[in-house]
Order: structure tokens, then C-alpha cells, then sequence
């Protein structure tokens, strides 16, 4: 279907030309055509799954980046990310893309800010040049490399101990589980080693073993058994506390699965290394110093206060490094990360902070004409941070730029060139572009989106009274200042405040360590494989399986894509990956089975006129109107209550955004009860539409009997809550303190709160309106 035409009336003419796009029908897009004008900011709105991310990122930005690989030699193409050729009849005038997206820069306990944006390559440059004594090369300040690392703890700062106590259950035997961690239980194999080495008693209370049976089970060192089930064989035995040493403690606890992880954390326990105090590095490079700092005090300063030291420093001859360093301190304090410090590490960043230390590689750069494409950077923003945002899109397009912006705030929005707007709705209902022309003429027009724009639901005037409370005592993680909440239970409470106040450290660090039983959904989820979708992850596939065997009469087991009914020619996928070397693979539609993943016999029985490959193709709407078990029926009800209708049962997991993949957590827990849920920024990736869907939500849980405490700065939540509670005022150091506890209507006149003023604004009746530019703003308030 042709897209409609810009509306010229509303948009000014690009006279750098336009990127040309002819009959793109990537995933949903529906033969799109449209010019998007060049060196402007073009924002992308429309709801989930309209189509956005298919148009930009996996046509645009893709293309962009093949052919741009293309122009390497082919050995140095082998070592560069793969991208297929996108669906479309034509892409003209592209330049150079850069993608900044939201995904979380994660890493290890060694990937921090400083190294991540190479701050702290320049740091430990000017230490070796100018540091006091004088001690070698760049690499003795390293924490990542031999010279300059910790002895005692490898650079890490931490030191981890395994709790033996939390391995085992005193009051059971082997036999009755008395091994805990979830690797180690009965018929496990360690189990089985452990039971049958001639060492215990597989019926015997631990609390019974003496003490020469303790020493064995907990701290044997690796010794040679012959196990019965082996016959004449011998196997390795080997302590319970060196065993969970060697396999575990090399491990990140954020890479292990969720049970494991939980598990993971009960075991060990860190502690801050007492030869350099968690400060990393070797005595050498701690002796150190520039004007009285060693280099990681200067990494513990907020990178304001760092910046503000790099420039009072005076040497001549390394004038061009000083003034690089300080220029880059500078670039994280334009965009609001002034808080932060080169220390802290990468993992513990949120997707929107992680998506600004990424804009910073780009801020300083002489290359133009570039094509610059951002996913939602207004994730995590308080509406006081986002003028910072607006100011570097500006800056980036006023430097001769293209600026693709996929966003659903409507203060970003404000400030695009051109607007595109995708839908009408999503998935098969989507991929069209509804709207292309100016703000003013969005606001006008009759699309979702517009709606949104128009109107956004009252503030909560009658919140639901408190059921009992939740006492968080003395909270002092990151930079939290002792603080101490009584938060109501039997209500949706929202924490709100600027990037950095605190609010998640406050909800997802010290919360759940009182309330252990408390249910985080967080930004973390699982993105899934190739071979995990919806059905999968809910546990559809299962009763649709037994539905399809009770039927036909078969087992179950052949109606699945990963065991005996796989078609053989391509293991299930569907697809048929070719690897070329150093060319793109290509995925070609599997011959033997047309794509449908199950061989002929399978694809032969049928459940009310449909096979399992055609079920796995129905929208989650059809399959409600389709299935008539309860077992089934209930779970796609509840993805159709989160507003994901529109996804296919068997659509890959690794093709869902994070809102997306958080809903279908949400829709897991549609039917518990009085349970506590902690939320880390629903509306990430949502659109106003949804938003509305995910507070009926919300609402839901609590109507249920649940607590629902949600981080979050998205205006319409934190109009539909029952209680707020806002930390602040500013970022890092500023902040850490509660400005506000109290209901919505409350908010709007409390002194001391940021959010107040910008949540009266909001419920003022003005519609919104562009943001005007706004030049560099500190850190703090």
C-alpha cells in the first residue's frame, strides 16, 4: 500500500536534498515510500510494533552500514558486524549511519564509565606523564592490566567469599535435598558424585556428620572416587565451597539465569578488598599523585568536579591532552551525566544513561554529513533533563547532520524538522506511514499519535486508601543519604526525580533486600534466542502441543520445533543459514518444509482446520479466538490486557523490544495476587497510546490485592498514581534525598519538588508546544 504524501503545506523543503525511500516491506512495512529530508532532525512516532525500528533501524541504519562495509577489503569485512540486504525496492541518497541505542552497555565488573568513553585512558595518560613519583608507563594505572592492578583482588576493588552455611540444609540428608544451590541437587551430578563417593551417608543429617564429614563435604580438595554407576571407572570429587570457587565465582552474577543468579547472591558474599580499599589498583600507582590526588580519587569525583580539576592543572607541553580530557568531562556534564564518575561501573547504568555516555564518542568529532540514528534517547529522562537532550540533537544536526529519531515524548517530538508518523496501529495492522510533515500539522492531525499529543489522562484526585506499610530503614546505597520511607502497601506508588536522584538504587538496590519476596521487573530481561517466542516464554506451547496430540492421537513431543517433529533440513528454524565467509550469511527459506519449521507428517495433523505451523502464525488476538481451553486462553488474555494483541505466537524473542519483552513479563503476573511488584520504568519504548493501556495495568495488579511501586518520570503515570514519592534535587552528590511524599494533587504545589511545577504545567490545558534551545546546563540544580 503507497504511503501518503509529506505535507508540504506544514514542512519546510530540505535544500541538502532527501534520503529516498522506494517500496520498503521490512517485517510489517507495507511497501513504504517517503523522502526524508537530510541535515534535519526527523522524529519517528507511532505505537509499538507500528513499524518504526523496521523503517529506521533495520532498513535505513542497515543498509547504510552494509554498504559501508562493503567498501572494506574482504579480510577486514570477516572481523565487522554481518547485515542482510533489507527488503525494500530502493534506498537513494544514504550516508554514513551511527546507531545510539538504547540498548544497556552491560559488561563486566571491569568495564566502567572512564574506560567505556576512553576518559580514563586520557586520565591514566596524563598520570604517567605528570603523576608524582613517577612510575612507568600508562598501563601501571591500569586496573585491567598486571602492572598497575591489585595483587590482592585482580583489580576488581571487591573481594567475593562463598557463605558455606548457604550451601547446605543441617536438618536434611543427601538424599532429602540437603544440598542447596539449584546445580548441586539431588541426581544432579555433583549430587550423585557427592552421594556415591563412600565418604557419607546418603540418609544421614548433616547435623548428624562429624566433624572430619564437615571438612569433606565442604572443603575436600579434589580426590579421585570410584562411584557405583560408573562400574570400574573413577571420577574427581571435590569440597562443596572449592567446587562453587572454581565454577562460580569466575562468573558475573548478572550473566547466570535468573535462579541461579538469586541463588548466587545468597552464597557469596562481597566484600571491599582490604589492601587497596576497592580502589583497584596496585600501592604503586596509589602513591601516585597530582596536586595531592592519586588517579582514583580523581576517578571517584563526579566528572564535574573532575573536569573542573583537569583545568586548573597548568603544563605546557601536554597543553593538547589536558584540554582533550577536560573537553570529553565536559561533553558527560552537557548532557547530564556530570554526575557520574569514571568509576562506577558500566553494568549498573540504566538504558537512557547508557545511551548518553555512548552520544559523547560523537560530540566531539569533525566528521559531517553523517547520518546519526537514535532509539528512544529520552528513556530515564525526567522532563528537567530532557532540554539537554533536545540541545544535542540541535547541536549534532546544526553541524550538518541527519538526525533520525525514533521517540514517543512529545517534548522531543516538539523540536523535529519533519515528523513521521507510523501505524495506524501494530503489527499486521501497522507498518504504513499515517502522517509525514511538521509538528504543528501533527497536533492537527487524526492519527494516535496526535491523540496523545491532545489529550492525557487527569490527575488521581481520589487515590486508594493505604492496606498497611513498608518500612525502608537507613537506605544508603550509591548515593542515597540514610533515607528511611514508610511506603503505603494495597496502592500504586510511583518514585519519581531527575536522572541520578536515586530511584532506582532507592526501589531495586534496598528494597527488595528487606522485602525478599517482592517481584522486580526490571530492563534486564531475557532477550531470547532464535528459537524462544511468546509461546515459549509463557509456557503456551505446552498445552497447545498436548491440545494438538490429544486430537490426532500422537505424542506430544512431535508438535515441537526443537525435538522429533523438527523438519530435519533445518533443525526447526525455518531458515537455512549459509555462512560465506566473510560475506553476510544468507537466510534462505528452508526448501524440505517451505519455512514452516515441521516435517510433512506433522504439518499432516490438524486441530480445528489448522496445523501447529499455522497456529504459530496467528496474531495473539486470533489465537484468543481461535483456542477454547482455559489453560490457553487465560495467558493470551493476558497479553492481549498488556496491549501485545498484535505479536505472533511464534515470532523470535530477539525481534521484541525491551517494552515489549517487559509487557510479556507483566502478562505472567496478570494473575497472582497480593504480591509486591517493583517496576523499572514501564513506559520504556511505549507509546502515549500504550502508556494509557500499561496504567490500566498497573491499576489492575492493585486491584488485585498487590503493592505496585514503579520507577518511573512519565507524567501520565505519575498523574495516575496513589502516592509519590520524589528524590533529588539534582544528580550523584546533589541528590540521594526525598523532596516529596504525598499524592499526585499534593505534588502540584509542594516547594521543594522538581516534578511539581513540570506536572502543573502539564494538567494547565496548554497544548504542547516546541521547546525553545536551550544552551549547556549543569549537573545539578
Amino acid at each position: 500500500m503507497a504511503s501518503s504524501p509529506p505535507d508540504s503545506s506544514n514542512d519546510m523543503p530540505s535544500p541538502f536534498g532527501y534520503i529516498e525511500v522506494r517500496g520498503a516491506y521490512e517485517n510489517n512495512l507495507k511497501y513504504v515510500s517517503l523522502d526524508i529530508p537530510k541535515r534535519r532532525i526527523t522524529v519517528f512516532t507511532g505505537v509499538s510494533g507500528s513499524g518504526k525500528s523496521s523503517l529506521v533501524f533495520s532498513t535505513l541504519a542497515a543498509e547504510s552500514q552494509r554498504l559501508l562495509n562493503e567498501t572494506y577489503p574482504a579480510f577486514v569485512q570477516g572481523f565487522l558486524p554481518r547485515y542482510g540486504q533489507p527488503h525494500a525496492e530502493s534506498l537513494t541518497n544514504l550516508s554514513a549511519a551511527i546507531i545510539v541505542d538504547q540498548q544497556r552497555l552491560g559488561g563486566n565488573a571491569r568495564s566502567t564509565v572512564g574506560t567505556v568513553t576512553d576518559t580514563y585512558a586520557l586520565l591514566r595518560l596524563v598520570y604517567a606523564r605528570l603523576g608524582r613519583p613517577a612510575i612507568g608507563g600508562v598501563s601501571a594505572f591500569s586496573f585491567n592490566e598486571v602492572p598497575g592492578m591489585c595483587p590482592a583482588c585482580g583489580g576488581l576493588g571487591q573481594v567475593a567469599t562463598v557463605r558455606p552455611e548457604q550451601l547446605t540444609d543441617p536438618d536434611k540428608s543427601l538424599n532429602e535435598g540437603a544440598l542447596l544451590f539449584p546445580t548441586f541437587g539431588v541426581n544432579s551430578i555433583f549430587w550423585t558424585i557427592v552421594a556415591q563417593s563412600g565418604f557419607f551417608d546418603p540418609d544421614k543429617k548433616l547435623r548428624d556428620y562429624t566433624a572430619q564429614e564437615w571438612q569433606q563435604l565442604l572443603y575436600q580438595p579434589e580426590t579421585k572416587v570410584k562411584l557405583a554407576t560408573l562400574g570400574t571407572g573413577r571420577t574427581t570429587y571435590e569440597g562443596l565451597v572449592p567446587k562453587f570457587r572454581r565454577v562460580y565465582l569466575s562468573k558475573d552474577a548478572g550473566q547466570l539465569q535468573p535462579h541461579l543468579r538469586a541463588a548466587f547472591e545468597r552464597v557469596v558474599a562481597q566484600g571491599v578488598c582490604e589492601a587497596c580499599q576497592g580502589a583497584r589498583l596496585s600501592p604503586a600507582a596509589l602513591g601516585c599523585r597530582i596536586a595531592g590526588r592519586n588517579i582514583a580519587e580523581c576517578a571517584a569525583l563526579p566528572v564535574g568536579e573532575l573536569a573542573a580539576f583537569v583545568r586548573e592543572l597548568c603544563e605546557p607541553t601536554l597543553a593538547p591532552l589536558l584540554a582533550a580530557l577536560a573537553t570529553r568531562l565536559e561533553q558527560l556534564v552537557a548532557i547530564g551525566l556530570g554526575y557520574l564518575t569514571l568509576g562506577r561501573e558500566s553494568a549498573t547504568l540504566s538504558g537512557g544513561e547508557s545511551q548518553r555516555v555512548k552520544m559523547v564518542r560523537h560530540l566531539g568529532s569533525s566528521l559531517t554529513d553523517l547520518t546519526y540514528v537514535f532509539d528512544e534517547p529520552s528513556i530515564g529522562l525526567h522532563p528537567h533533563d530532557v532540554p539537554r537532550l533536545n540541545a544535542l540533537l540541535r547541536q549534532l544536526r546544526d553541524k550538518g547532520n541527519t538526525v533520525l529519531v525514533v521517540e514517543h515524548r512529545p517534548a522531543v517530538i516538539a523540536i523535529a524538522d519533519h515528523v513521521v508518523d507510523m501505524g495506524p496501529r501494530a503489527g499486521r495492522n501497522g507498518g504504513e506511514v499515517v502522517y509525514q510533515g511538521s509538528y504543528a500539522g501533527l497536533l492537527a492531525a487524526d492519527t494516535l499519535t496526535a491523540r496523545g499529543l491532545r489529550h492525557h489522562p487527569p490527575l488521581n484526585t481520589r487515590p486508594r486508601p493505604r492496606t498497611g506499610d513498608l518500612h525502608l530503614a537507613h537506605a544508603a546505597l550509591h548515593n542515597l543519604r540514610d533515607v528511611s520511607l514508610t511506603l503505603p502497601t494495597g496502592v500504586l506508588t510511583v518514585v519519581t526525580g531527575v536522572a541520578g536522584a536515586g530511584k532506582t538504587s532507592l526501589l531495586l538496590g534496598c528494597l527488595p533486600q528487606q522485602y525478599p519476596g517482592a517481584i522486580v521487573v526490571d530492563q534486564r530481561i531475557s532477550r531470547g534466542s532464535k528459537r524462544s517466542n511468546p509461546a515459549t516464554y509463557l509456557g503456551l506451547l505446552d498445552p497447545i502441543r498436548k491440545a494438538f496430540a490429544a486430537a490426532n492421537g500422537v505424542s506430544a513431543a512431535l508438535f515441537s520445533a526443537n525435538s522429533k517433529g523438527a523438519c530435519l533440513g533445518c533443525q526447526g528454524l525455518g531458515v537455512v543459514y549459509t555462512d560465506l565467509a566473510h560475506l553476510d550469511p544468507v537466510a534462505t527459506v528452508c526448501e524440505a518444509c517451505e519455512g514452516r519449521c515441521f516435517t510433512a507428517e506433522v504439518l499432516g495433523y490438524r486441530l480445528r482446520g489448522q496445523n501447529i505451523s499455522d497456529v504459530l502464525g496467528l496474531s495473539v488476538a486470533e489465537a484468543r479466538a481461535f483456542f477454547a481451553e482455559p489453560a490457553i486462553t487465560n495467558t493470551l488474555q493476558a497479553l492481549v490486557d498488556v496491549g501485545l494483541p498484535y505479536l505472533t505466537l511464534g515470532q523470535p524473542l530477539n525481534t521484541l523490544s525491551g517494552g515489549e519483552r517487559q509487557r510479556l513479563e507483566l502478562a505472567s503476573e496478570l494473575g497472582n495476587t497480593a504480591q509486591i511488584y517493583i517496576l523499572d520504568e514501564p513506559t520504556t519504548g511505549l507509546h502515549l497510546h500504550d502508556v494509557a493501556t500499561l496504567i490500566q495495568l498497573l491499576n489492575r495488579l492493585v486491584d488485585n490485592g498487590s503493592t505496585v511501586l514503579v520507577v518511573e518520570n512519565h507524567l501520565d503515570v505519575v498523574s495516575s498514581a496513589d502516592w509519590v514519592v520524589e528524590l533529588g534535587p539534582g544528580a550523584g552528590d546533589a541528590g540521594g534525598r526525598v523532596l516529596f511524599e504525598g499524592t499526585p494533587a499534593e505534588l502540584l504545589t509542594a516547594a521543594a519538588s522538581v516534578t511539581g511545577s513540570y506536572l502543573a504545567q502539564y494538567h494547565s490545558g496548554d497544548a504542547p508546544t516546541a521547546a525553545p534551545v536551550f544552551g549547556p546546563v549543569s549537573s545539578t540544580r
